[in-house]
């Protein structure tokens, strides 16, 4: 069964949109020892929740792992790594963070304890909330427990 993790662009810098256009990418330049030790952790397969932080702090989408750690390009200091992400499905309605924040099955989230790190997991039923609310067609879907 794959792991969950969220992982964190600056949408000014590199967006779902890139991602979408591009169909996968490098997942680079974390330079934060808890953040790449979590990129460490990911394998082949393993499911990625999009979060654009910034402007409009919301995940937008999801992703898969399709290549593990290796060396980090953007540096020679071999202490840095990076994976390789395609792009999954766009959300059809971006889930905020303002809507994560008020959402009790989303409470415990690592996002909301340490919103610093990067890169980090996330549980089973996390990722499925937050792929739920992401997918909502109407208001009514919508409604947070």
């Amino acid at each position: 069964m794959p792991n969950h993790w969220l992982t964190k662009t600056d949408p000014e810098t590199f967006s779902w949109d890139n991602l979408e256009k591009e169909g996968k990418t490098i997942w680079d330049g974390v330079r934060n020892y808890q953040a790449r030790n979590n990129l460490k952790n990911m394998i082949k397969g393993d499911r990625v929740l999009i979060y654009e932080s910034n402007i409009r702090p919301a995940v937008v989408g999801t992703g898969e792992v399709i290549k593990e750690y290796f060396q980090d390009p953007t540096t020679t200091d071999t202490r840095w790594v990076a994976v390789e992400i395609k792009a999954g499905k766009k959300f059809s309605n971006p889930v905020l963070l303002s809507e994560i924040r008020k959402d009790v099955l989303l409470s415990e989230m690592i996002l909301l304890r340490n919103s610093r790190l990067s890169v980090f997991p996330v549980t089973l039923n996390e990722f499925n909330r937050i792929n739920f609310l992401g997918n909502a067609h109407t208001k009514k879907e919508k409604i947070i427990v």
